[in-house]
């Protein structure tokens, strides 16, 4: 891929596709098919850079890891981990790396995770913190929070974890390490965060308690459970169908159709709050796929208005802040939004980045410690090159507000697009789009 990527103002575009596979579902099947005994077989996984270098921690664990076709793959777990002959390296993937060293903690073994330069600066404690406190050790071999660091896992006490803010990352690592600790381990969370975890456990034959507990609820695992190889179908993922469904919104004349979207309640977020501001959304083909709900969305241009997003709503909808702020460029009036301070710690500082390129294509802005606020207008002028810092999502996003814009907006470094989602300027341009 080239060292920039433009995006020009396009006519209206049309089709339909399919999202790629769900990046969270990809990760977790890789790494409880390792855990397992016997076969899985999974279907439809995103080959995106970072499940790929999951699949590769995966078989340094002592899994047989086999691609066998275009997107299908089959993973031979021994029943657990075993002590890798090198480093493992998780390239840009946080949430592989931090799923990862829970499923790692629970057995005896001496793994080193690192990352690339970008992972490396991500903060680590929010994991590793509550795996200490169940009896897992790390040695931070640069600076303390920040890869590599190295795991000693193996004799495990059970949990009772409370986040004060939900995150999906944090409740998987503490459950993976749960399934070979001693006694009952539970998370509980304010709100609920996605549940892909909880579901795919039970898929691969394990017992999780779910508790309602006012906005969110409790999850529970007991220890010493073991997990059997499975068939798994991963689903299109929404955070990646919410980018041509948005240049869908905001091109005018467009009508773009994604087929196969997860609609699991805790990941429509996005669509919820598009809805809320106008946007002509509609789904059909509703159905169930591998117990998740799944069904076709069709995006028409629609003049959007400014909305106040609810902060509760955050947590299904954390990774897609940055493409609704794109969309939000174009509503008339205000789009707040707030208690959104985890954004700060994904790839990058995702609000800083997200009000620095839209002001630098000419949109209004104001940056607040956990949100930031957007005043659209009908136009954006664009006409800028906006810094990425090798995030995927912002590139993503800046992309889809340039088809739509005033003049050209260019990103840098849009190599990381892979990490999630490969094919993107394929299928954008495909659809009528002009970015090269």
């Amino acid at each position: 891929m080239p060292s920039q990527l433009t995006a020009r103002r396009s006519d209206a575009l049309a089709g339909t596709v399919r999202a790629p596979g769900d990046k969270s579902m990809s990760h977790r099947s890789m790494i409880l098919g390792g855990m397992a005994s016997g076969v899985t077989e999974v279907e439809g996984l995103l080959e995106g850079d970072d499940v790929l270098a999951t699949a590769r921690a995966v078989e340094a664990f002592g899994a047989k890891v086999q691609r066998t076709g275009d997107g299908k793959w089959r993973i031979e777990g021994a029943g657990g981990f075993t002590t890798p002959a090198s480093v493992i390296d998780c390239g840009n993937a946080g949430t592989g790396v931090r799923l990862l060293m829970g499923a790692a903690a629970g057995y005896p073994l001496t793994a080193t995770f690192d990352g690339d330069g970008s992972l490396r600066k991500r903060p680590m404690k929010r994991v590793t913190g509550p795996l200490a406190d169940m009896g897992a050790r790390f040695d931070w071999q640069a600076a303390e929070d920040r890869l590599p660091v190295a795991l000693t896992g193996g004799t495990l006490a059970s949990i009772d974890y409370v986040q004060a803010v939900a995150s999906a990352q944090v409740k998987s690592a503490i459950l993976l390490a749960g399934l070979n600790a001693q006694g009952v381990t539970s998370v509980t969370e304010p709100e609920k965060s996605r549940d892909h975890t909880e579901r795919m456990l039970r898929a691969f034959g394990a017992e999780v308690g779910v508790e309602e507990v006012g906005e969110g609820w409790t999850v529970t695992l007991k220890g010493g459970q073991a997990l059997t190889g499975t068939f798994v179908a991963v689903l299109g993922d929404p955070s990646s169908a919410a980018f041509p469904l948005a240049a869908g919104l905001v091109v005018p004349g467009s009508v773009v159709t994604v087929e196969g979207v997860m609609l699991n309640a805790l990941r429509t977020g996005l669509f919820d709050t598009w809805i809320e501001m106008g946007a002509d959304l509609t789904i059909t083909n509703r159905r169930q796929a591998g117990g998740e709900d799944v069904g076709d969305i069709t995006a028409r241009y629609s003049t959007l208005k400014g909305v106040v997003v609810p902060e509760a709503r955050a947590a299904s909808m954390i990774d897609e802040y940055p493409i609704l702020a794109a969309t939000a460029a174009f509503a008339d009036g205000v789009t707040v939004m707030r208690g959104v301070g985890e954004m700060r710690v994904k790839e990058s500082d995702r609000i800083s980045l997200m009000v620095e390129g839209l002001r630098a294509c000419g949109v209004q802005v104001e940056e607040e410690p956990e949100g930031f606020i957007v005043t659209g207008a009908a136009r954006v002028p664009g006409g800028a090159t906006v810094h990425t810092a090798h995030d995927h999502r912002i590139a993503m996003s800046h992309l889809v507000l340039g088809l739509a814009a005033d003049q050209p907006v260019s990103v840098d470094e849009p190599g990381m697009i892979a990490t999630s989602f490969p094919g993107f300027v394929e299928m954008m341009n495909g659809l009528g789009g002009r970015i090269a």
